[in-house]
């Protein structure tokens, strides 16, 4: 996907979302894109609504969305206290790529994916190549050699986002080795989003 691409979905979204790579997207022109889309009326619909909220989540963990639906499947499982849409959150920012991310070892999630694909992630000390995996709290979660001593300056000083509370570094004094403290939740999430309408999306559709 181009940074063009990546700037009109946010645009039309009316946010920045994080795990896309760049930012800036709103900074010159925070309407949606088009001709007219600066001049644009009209209170937005019920659907509309619960649309745009889907595809935050959707755009920002890069996924299709028969993958979301999977998750959302699997959310609604196990669930035990009925409030599915923390499940599932919980279960996207537990996803490899997105860790990978979040502990700064990359400026996107798709570049975190490819890391992973590449064999350049390493899980509890062995090489995976699956970025959907979802790991659990005590999991390890380091770069390789190769991609430690390839990682830009940037990105290790300056990451995208801060560390978030569910995750440390493994040792004060590195930060290519990342630890699954705690269960993450909504809180986590690195975007406003209204999770009631993300439900009733779903609910209404018999997921």
């Amino acid at each position: 996907m181009s940074h063009k691409t990546k700037f009109k979905i946010q645009r039309a979204l009316g946010i920045e979302l994080p795990g896309l790579g760049k930012p800036g997207a709103l900074e010159k022109r925070n309407y949606p894109p088009g001709q007219h889309g600066a001049s644009r009326k009209g209170k937005p619909s019920e659907f509309a609504l619960q649309l745009r909220e889907k595809q935050k989540v959707m755009f920002h963990y890069g996924l299709r969305e028969e993958q979301l639906r999977r998750f959302v499947r699997e959310a609604r499982r196990g669930s035990n206290s009925g409030n599915w849409i923390e499940q599932l959150l919980s279960l996207l920012e537990r996803r490899l790529d997105n860790v990978v991310f979040r502990l700064g070892f990359a400026r996107s999630i798709a570049a975190a994916r490819q890391l992973v694909a590449h064999g350049h992630v390493l899980l509890n000390g062995r090489a995976v190549n699956i970025g959907s995996i979802v790991v659990r709290v005590g999991d390890f979660v380091r770069l390789t050699e190769y991609a430690a001593g390839n990682m830009t300056e940037p990105a290790r000083t300056n990451p995208r986002l801060d560390l978030p509370s569910y995750l440390q570094f493994a040792t004060p004094d590195t930060n290519t080795h990342g630890r699954v403290l705690s269960m993450p939740g909504s809180h986590h999430v690195p975007f406003e989003l209204n999770t009631k309408q993300v439900a009733e999306y779903y609910a209404q559709r018999g997921v």
